[in-house]
């Protein structure tokens, strides 16, 4: 009996020296993660070719390693999806998501919005047009009924949730009412479009714009169906397990943005603070959408 009792002994000894042990090591891993890192990942979305979001978003880059006082590096996904899961997966330290790319990675992991841009006279909001040919003779949404219709990512907000939503809302169904057709990219959108290889397409207005502005897209070969209502502005987001005191960092120096090229990009007056809750609107549209979208043959996850 007492020989069992010591070999007992022995085992739980071993056994709380192992779990010890254990703890340890995922204690100083913890630790490990969240130390202040030696260089700031961001993540953007494809919303345009990489290099175009890189070179347009150089200036923020510059600030934040001047502010931070550390190399920051962009990283471009090679889809919406690859944005959002490098950041589910802490291989990013924050991103820029959209509404609906957040929403939908948030249902997946623990995420933190801290900021979004606003804008004169129209405040933290942006929209989604949907365009078609100048010669087009659609008048209406409705008028699209039996085309086919572009869309950007599958993931992306103002790319194809809002403009579905709105040809939803006025009864038009993908599938059964018009054919979608996933080009990837806004400024791909807007080239089918103009070159009428789609009946039209739905894209971000502030891209369409920009496309417009620097002669990318001819004014005379596109014009505006409809616009969106006011969508709620992308959210800067950190990955779970960042340092707390990193982070504050991090919200600092976006709230305290002044330079107008770091700016620019986002048409923005400032960064304000986000939370949650700022894209519980799109929350009810992408119900809607989904709702529907189990009666038919294309779904977007």
């Amino acid at each position: 009996m007492r020989k069992d009792a010591d070999m007992t002994q022995k085992k739980l000894s071993r056994f709380l020296a192992t779990a010890a042990l254990a703890f340890g090591l995922l204690g100083a891993l913890g630790a490990a993660a969240q130390e202040r890192p030696k260089k700031l990942l961001i993540g953007l979305l494809p919303g345009e070719s990489a290099p175009t979001v890189m070179r347009i978003n150089e200036p923020l880059r510059a600030y934040l390693e001047e502010k931070l006082k550390l190399p920051v590096e962009i990283v471009v996904g090679a889809n919406y999806a690859a944005t959002s899961e490098a950041l589910r997966f802490g291989r990013l330290d924050i991103a820029y998501l959209g509404p609906v790319t957040y929403i939908l990675q948030s249902k997946r992991s623990p995420l933190e919005p801290f900021a979004r841009p606003t804008h004169a006279g129209v405040g933290p909001t942006f929209q989604a047009t949907i365009i078609v040919p100048a010669d087009s003779p659609a008048k209406k949404l409705t008028d699209l009924k039996g085309g086919e219709i572009a869309f950007g990512d599958p993931a992306s907000t103002s790319g194809t949730w809002v403009p579905r939503w709105q040809l939803l809302n006025e009864g038009l169904v993908s599938g059964r009412d018009y054919t979608l057709r996933v080009l990837g990219a806004h400024d791909a959108v807007a080239l089918a479009v103009a070159n009428k290889k789609v009946a039209a397409g739905g894209l971000s207005k502030p891209i369409f714009q920009r496309l417009l502005k620097e002669g990318k897209i001819l004014a005379d070969k596109v014009r505006v169906l409809q616009d969106s209502p006011p969508i709620p502005e992308y959210l800067w987001t950190f990955r779970d397990g960042l340092d707390p005191a990193f982070k504050e960092e991090i919200r600092k120096a976006f709230i305290d943005v002044k330079d107008p090229a770091a700016l620019g990009v986002f048409r923005a007056e400032a960064f304000i603070p986000a939370v949650d809750s700022d894209v519980d609107r799109v929350r009810k549209w992408v119900d809607a959408i989904q709702a529907v979208s189990a009666r038919t043959a294309w779904a977007p996850q």
